[in-house]
């Protein structure tokens, strides 16, 4: 079994275009059993950290309504991790219940502190992690080496939010992943997906931190909808790595743990 813990839809108001259609497509095509999907419409500001104008913003309300029907259409496959915007958005009753209602299909509470341009220990964040904690639902922060994403920032927040699980996206990106690693060790609540980590920094993580606490992630279709066999320069993709050379460097228990036992078990699948 894989489940795919880091899929997303949407994006046209930045870089992106990910259709719902591939996603179907690519965990049909490469036998992806379930998947936690965030829908990117959500996203705030440019990559250089211009907000987007008032007609290419969408409502988080509207972003989630659009991310659960599509999860709730494809039930037996997909749940929904509600895309947040903490900088141009409060959190509000609409949203809340929005959430509250759908807990059979949104499973995490998805933040992206670089395109939101606001540090994930910034007070905005708060009110939404409280939420989290009041459902019970994980949350999933993209980490970068940046100001907005950097890991000690989420290592700040799951110190002050003990019985809040936090996974760390790419285990900081564009980085050799060590001080996330090292960061992801010393507190129980903090997990990491393997988005974009390579197969060397993965098992590094699973020998320091334990296979418990490393959850698969791919960020499909980022690089269409072949993104787990190709980059977009049609190169071998990583996750080819995660496919068929993990399980042959670890014990067969760990390789469960990281393709989907640990989604089941945090996410309560």
């Amino acid at each position: 079994m894989i489940i795919d813990t880091h899929i997303h839809i949407g994006g046209k108001a930045g870089t992106f275009d990910m259709k719902e259609s591939d996603v179907l497509y690519a965990i049909q095509t490469y036998h992806i059993d379930k998947a936690i999907v965030s829908n990117a419409d959500s996203l705030e500001f440019d990559t250089n950290h211009v907000i987007l104008p008032e007609n290419l913003q969408v409502s988080q309300y509207n972003s989630n309504v659009r991310m659960i029907n599509f999860a709730r259409n494809n039930s037996s496959r997909l749940y929904a991790a509600a895309w947040i915007k903490p900088n141009t958005e409060r959190l509000d009753k609409q949203f809340s219940e929005l959430l509250k209602r759908n807990l059979d299909i949104v499973k995490a509470i998805k933040v992206h502190p670089f395109y939101s341009a606001l540090a994930f220990n910034n007070e905005k964040m708060y009110e939404y992690i409280e939420l989290a904690r009041k459902l019970n639902l994980p949350v999933i922060t993209h980490t970068a080496n940046d100001k907005f994403s950097n890991p000690e920032l989420v290592f700040e927040m799951a110190k002050k939010y003990p019985d809040v699980k936090f996974i760390m996206a790419h285990l900081e990106l564009d980085s050799d992943n060590k001080r996330a690693t090292e960061l992801c060790a010393q507190l129980p609540n903090l997990y990491a997906d393997t988005a974009w980590v390579s197969l060397d920094s993965a098992i590094s993580f699973i020998k320091k931190c334990g296979s418990e606490k490393l959850l698969f992630g791919s960020d499909t279709p980022i690089d269409g909808r072949d993104t787990y066999l190709k980059n977009k320069e049609g190169k071998r993709s990583i996750y080819q790595d995660y496919f068929f050379e993990l399980e042959k460097r670890i014990s067969p228990a760990e390789y469960e743990n990281v393709m989907y036992k640990n989604a089941q078990r945090i996410f309560s699948l």
